[in-house]
């Protein structure tokens, strides 16, 4: 398998799309080139060519009349245009090899659409000049970006061939790091369906307003802020660090706001300081801004969950 590409200054949007190919498809000979006989041959061509056709392996939207947009009304850049070919099949791939699990099609292609509309639309409208992926210098376009050569790493170039291999070893390490970003969004997806269950059959206690997690690595915020309204705090273990930890609970998922905080007088307090307001001996910190606590049993933890619930309201 061949994948074509642009030669000269790469960006996300095909290093994404390359790298997607890549994990779909491992081994593909990678080759960036504006000669309009190589990208022919090649099995793909992305972000070069002048067409879009997926089932022809062509994903281009520079050509004039090119009118790709999601349902959104986000316009489709490569990133995007192979996303939405090879998006489920590349996440299927990704989470046998990293989390051992085989997603069923559908749960695959919901992974697929939520990495879309977290990730790569920002990609392909920071490519199309609709909008920035993020402020500053370090949104992942712009990141992507800084691994191209810049005038200093090309005034040592001899010549045009000699600066392209350049780039190319570029554009790989570039591709290594996306691919990264790409297994970490797939893993964390797949582990949070995968908790779904666990955190559902969890055991709920203090009439349904403690939840206790068996294992504090489990993300159990969004179900519990969507499926359970009595909850105000969760308790859990953390098992690397053998204790036991009090969170609050989020009201919503983009603030910081809670159901309701621990107690004031709690805040920024550790050791023995926290032990003597609350009572419990293996009291360990609590956070200054009043979203998490811990203790080392987990009758400490349960104790401190139960003051925390006499002493504040919701």
């Amino acid at each position: 398998m061949i994948i074509a590409t642009h030669s000269g200054k790469f960006h996300a949007d095909d290093v994404w799309a390359v790298t997607v190919l890549d994990l779909v498809y491992p081994g593909c000979e990678l080759i960036r080139t504006r000669d309009d006989e190589l990208i022919r041959k090649a099995d793909f061509a992305v972000d070069v060519g002048g067409v879009w056709d997926p089932q022809a392996g062509r994903f281009d939207h520079h050509q004039k009349g090119f009118e790709g947009a999601r349902e959104s009304g986000v316009v489709y850049a490569s990133a995007g245009l192979v996303w939405k070919q090879y998006g489920a099949r590349c996440v299927e791939a990704v989470a046998q090899v990293h989390t051992g699990y085989a997603l069923s099609r559908t749960d695959a292609r919901e992974i697929a659409y939520a990495i879309d509309s977290d990730l790569v639309q920002y990609l392909d409208m920071s490519d199309t000049g609709a909008a920035k992926n993020a402020p500053g210098g370090y949104g992942l376009s712009a990141v992507i970006s800084g691994f191209n050569p810049n005038w200093l790493d090309e005034q040592h170039v001899k010549n045009m061939a000699e600066a392209e291999h350049v780039r190319l070893k570029q554009f790989r390490r570039a591709m290594e790091f996306m691919a990264d970003i790409l297994v970490n969004a797939v893993k964390y997806r797949v582990g949070a369906m995968l908790a779904v269950d666990q955190v559902r059959q969890s055991e709920q206690l203090e009439q349904g307003k403690l939840l206790f997690l068996k294992n504090s690595a489990l993300p159990w915020s969004t179900i519990v802020r969507k499926e359970m309204p009595k909850v105000q705090f969760v308790i859990s273990h953390n098992l690397t660090e053998q204790r036991h930890m009090l969170h609050t609970v989020p009201a919503t998922a983009d603030s910081f706001q809670a159901r309701r905080d621990l107690p004031a007088a709690w805040a920024g307090l550790r050791g023995d300081e926290l032990a003597a307001v609350t009572g419990v001996p293996d009291a360990v910190f609590c956070h200054n801004n009043l979203f998490i606590a811990a203790a080392t049993t987990l009758e400490g933890a349960m104790k401190m969950a139960r003051l925390a619930l006499e002493e504040t309201q919701p």
